[in-house]
C-alpha cells in the first residue's frame, strides 16, 4: 500500500470520533438525562482506562516473558524488564497527577469593567462569554487530551500493520478503532451536558481534532519505525489522564444526585466500550 493509503486509512480511523461530538450542543435536557449522560461518558472512559492499560502491559509482560518465563531470550536482562516497568510507571503517574496542576493553567473568564467596552466590544465579550471555560468544559478539554494520546498509540498500530504488508489487519485495526473513536467523541462532550450555554461549533471542532487527530500523526509515526517503548508512553499517559477525569466526574455526578442513573449509565457506557472491541476481537485483531 502506497504512503497515502496509509495515511488516509489513519484518517478515517481517527475522524470518526467527530460523530459524538454534536451530542455536546443538546440543551434543556431534565437532571436526570443530564447525570445519564455524564455517567454513560463514564462508563466509556472506566473501559478506555482498561483497554489502554491492557496495551500499555502486554509489552511490558513480554520483556518479563523472555527473561523468566518460556520466550527465555539469553540477549535479554532483568534492565530491559526493569526499563519498560518503570515508563510504564512513570507514564502513568505523570498523566495522572500532572493534571491537578495543568488544570490550574486553564483559561478563566475574566470580568471586564464597562469603562473597556465601547464599539464592538460587545460584541467580542459576548464572543468570550459564548467560550467561557467551564468546568465542563474544562474536563471535556482534559478528557480529549487523554483521548489524543491513547489514539496517537492507536495510530502507531495502524501504520505500523500497513508498513510491514499487513493489510488486512490494518483495515480491521481501523475499522474497530473507527468504532471506538464514534463512542469517544461522546465520552468528551459528556461532562458538558450540564452547562447552561451550548458549545460553539468550533470548540467542538478543536476537541474532535485535539481528540482524533492524534490517530493520524501515530499512523505517520507508526509507519515509519517500530517502538514497543513509544506506545507504552504514549499508553501510559492516556491511561493516567483518563482516570484523573473518571474520578472528577464520579465527584460531579454523586454530587448532582439521582444515584440510579448514574449507575446506569455507567453500565451503558461499559456495554458501548467493550461492544466495540468485540467487532475487533471477532476479526482476530
Amino acid at each position: 500500500m502506497s504512503t497515502g493509503g496509509i495515511l488516509g486509512l489513519g484518517a478515517i480511523a481517527g475522524v470518526t470520533i467527530f460523530i459524538g461530538l454534536p451530542v455536546g450542543r443538546m440543551r434543556r435536557l431534565s437532571a436526570p438525562v443530564r447525570v445519564l449522560l455524564s455517567a454513560i461518558a463514564i462508563g466509556i472512559l472506566t473501559f478506555l482506562v482498561w483497554d489502554v492499560l491492557s496495551a500499555g502491559v502486554e509489552p511490558v509482560e513480554h520483556r518479563l516473558s523472555m527473561v523468566t518465563g518460556a520466550h527465555r531470550n539469553p540477549g535479554e536482562s532483568w534492565w530491559g524488564f526493569l526499563g519498560m516497568a518503570g515508563l510504564l510507571a512513570l507514564g502513568l503517574g505523570l498523566g495522572l497527577l500532572s493534571l491537578v496542576y495543568y488544570d490550574r493553567l486553564l483559561p478563566r473568564r475574566k470580568s471586564v469593567g464597562s469603562a473597556s467596552m465601547g464599539p464592538g466590544a460587545a460584541a467580542v465579550e459576548e464572543f468570550r462569554a459564548a467560550e467561557a471555560w467551564t468546568p465542563g468544559r474544562k474536563l471535556a478539554l482534559t478528557i480529549a487530551i487523554g483521548i489524543g494520546l491513547h489514539n496517537f498509540a492507536e495510530g502507531l498500530a495502524i501504520g505500523q500493520a500497513a508498513a510491514t504488508g499487513a493489510i488486512s489487519l490494518a483495515v480491521l485495526l481501523v475499522i474497530g478503532f473507527g468504532l471506538h473513536n464514534a463512542t469517544e467523541g461522546f465520552g468528551i462532550v459528556g461532562p458538558m451536558a450540564g452547562d447552561d450555554d451550548r458549545p460553539s461549533w468550533r470548540l467542538l471542532g478543536l476537541l474532535g481534532l485535539i481528540g482524533g487527530g492524534p490517530t493520524f500523526v501515530g499512523t505517520v509515526v507508526g509507519q515509519a519505525f517500530t517502538s514497543d517503548e513509544v506506545s507504552v508512553a504514549f499508553l501510559s499517559l492516556a491511561a493516567g489522564s483518563i482516570l484523573y477525569v473518571v474520578i472528577q466526574l464520579v465527584g460531579v455526578a454523586l454530587r448532582a444526585g439521582h444515584k440510579e442513573m448514574l449507575y446506569w449509565g455507567v453500565f451503558l457506557g461499559l456495554v458501548a466500550g467493550f461492544a466495540t472491541d468485540f467487532v475487533v476481537t471477532a476479526a482476530g485483531v
